[in-house]
């Protein structure tokens, strides 16, 4: 992160009590130790491979004048500390302190914050908040995987950034005339306390199924850690926006619940708050009829995906929660809702009717609900092109593979970003639940097949990477666009090039 511009405080002003009670005067923050300029308060928060105190020898170098850390990171660094004027504040959470300290840092949040958790569709209903919000004449903007969308821009690191980049850029954001933002909060990030600090008026849960078993220990820890949004970072004032048709969508809104939290369901079961009550499908997108508050509406959405239904209604919950607008312009503002990026995105259509579409999706819950959203709106088969991504949950692989062969009339296994890992071994793992599959290491060839092998009213997906733009092999990222592979497939086989 660069220094930051904003005035000099204390760390009393931060929040930060330091051992002996010293005060001092903070010019700045920062995690990386290279970062580090006269002043700075410098974070040495535990890692995964190893501890931000092995660095703190060169923050105090660079004239820190004080340093945050857990007992871990005293012990290491005791030796420096001992012999340092910088002031030293050992934490129980470090970083949920520095997530503090960074929010009181900046200062300036845009005045309505919302943000959205589960392991899909976070994306979507975080864009199509700030769709509404916009149609609602608010500036808005929306971050997470696809960096910053909307009346600001800019890219981002990660889908939930740590705590000075995220304050950073909220400030930056509120200072733009910015007033609305919507965020994707991360299992990562809820983890590792990336959020707190952030004032939020109102929270969803999309889902919540099978990824990064690599980061948690297990099933219960990864929910544990989205349930840390309605547990810890929504105020009590705040309002949850829950699907409770998801499995486990009970047990987040008893979470909130014992908050104290405000309540708003969404689903197609009598009890919810905002109820879908019909779904009727085309090649073009859907129309969806609902009930919200006693009253039924009819939309027309641009939209693929029967699951769509759930994310454009938590947005519209999210929107009505933050106090923005009368529901029924929330609800004419849902007919113009556009399609994210590479989320069930149509990348091309053959001569002959036939339509390729390109998805994240990157989990076995994920594919499957691709998959089976896919079906209402195809008359022909369903083609699916799609690999998993190296250094990650391998024991996803084999299930992505049987999702894959339950849902899809073809399948093509094919590589998706393999990173350190060997392809073949890769593409063996998936294979072990769709054996039947077709394995095209190259990805382009396996667009091509796929593409070659649609007959009239046939569509196909080619999942995985939906909006990336590269592929990692190894240490190199490649150009790979899966819509612009997609386009030049079927533009070759139709002989427009």
């Amino acid at each position: 992160m660069a220094p930051s511009l904003a005035p000099a405080k204390t760390l009393a002003d931060l929040g930060l009590t330091a051992q002996g009670g010293r005060d001092a005067p903070i010019t700045g923050i920062a995690v990386d130790s290279r970062l580090v300029k006269p002043g700075f308060l410098f974070a040495a928060l535990p890692g995964t491979k190893s501890h931000g105190a092995e660095f703190i020898q060169y923050a105090l170098r660079m004239e820190a004048a004080a340093v945050l850390t857990d007992r871990a990171g005293a012990e290491i660094a005791a030796a420096e500390l001992a012999t340092s004027r910088a002031a030293l504040i050992v934490a129980e959470e470090p970083r949920q302190a520095l997530a503090y300290a960074a929010a009181l840092w900046f200062g300036r949040q845009p005045e309505t914050v919302v943000a959205v958790t589960g392991t899909s569709g976070k994306t979507s209903v975080a864009t199509f908040t700030r769709q509404i919000w916009q149609a609602l004449g608010k500036k808005a903007a929306n971050l997470g995987t696809m960096g910053i969308l909307g009346d600001f821009q800019g890219p981002l690191a990660h889908t939930t950034p740590e705590p000075i980049t995220l304050h950073r850029v909220l400030s930056e954001m509120a200072e733009a005339g910015v007033t609305h933002a919507a965020m994707e909060a991360s299992s990562h990030g809820l983890d590792q306390f990336r959020l707190d600090g952030v004032r939020l008026k109102a929270a969803a849960f999309t889902n919540f199924s099978q990824d990064h078993l690599d980061y948690h220990a297990d099933f219960e820890e990864y929910f544990a850690a989205k349930a840390g949004l309605f547990a810890r970072v929504l105020p009590e004032e705040g309002t949850a926006i829950i699907n409770i048709d998801d499995p486990r969508g009970a047990d987040m809104l008893a979470v909130a619940r014992r908050r104290g939290q405000g309540i708003v369901t969404i689903g197609r079961t009598a009890d919810a708050d905002i109820r879908i009550t019909g779904q009727r499908f085309d090649a073009t997108g859907q129309d969806l009829r609902f009930v919200w508050d006693g009253q039924a509406h009819m939309v027309r959405l641009a939209l693929i995906g029967g699951f769509q239904a759930e994310n454009v209604l938590a947005a519209a919950a999210l929107v009505a929660a933050s106090g923005t607008g009368a529901q029924a312009d929330i609800v004419r503002a849902l007919g113009g809702l556009t399609t994210v990026r590479g989320r069930m995105e149509l990348a091309a259509t053959r001569k002959n009717g036939a339509t390729v579409f390109v998805d994240y999706s990157h989990k076995p819950g994920a594919l499957a609900s691709a998959l089976q959203s896919l079906r209402p709106h195809v008359m022909g088969r369903i083609l699916v092109v799609f690999g998993a991504g190296g250094d990650r949950d391998r024991l996803k692989r084999p299930l992505m593979g049987k999702a894959a062969a339950e849902f899809a009339d073809l399948v093509i296994v094919t590589d998706d970003n393999p990173r350190s890992e060997d392809p073949a071994a890769i593409r063996a793992e998936v294979l072990a639940g769709c054996p039947e599959a077709t394995e095209v290491g190259d990805r382009a060839e396996a667009i091509l097949r796929g593409v070659d092998a649609l007959g009239p009213g046939d569509a196909l997906l080619v999942a995985g990477k939906g909006h990336e733009s590269g592929q990692i092999i190894g240490n190199d990222i490649y150009p790979f666009d899966d819509a612009e592979q997609s386009s030049v497939a079927v533009a070759a086989l139709d002989g427009l090039i």
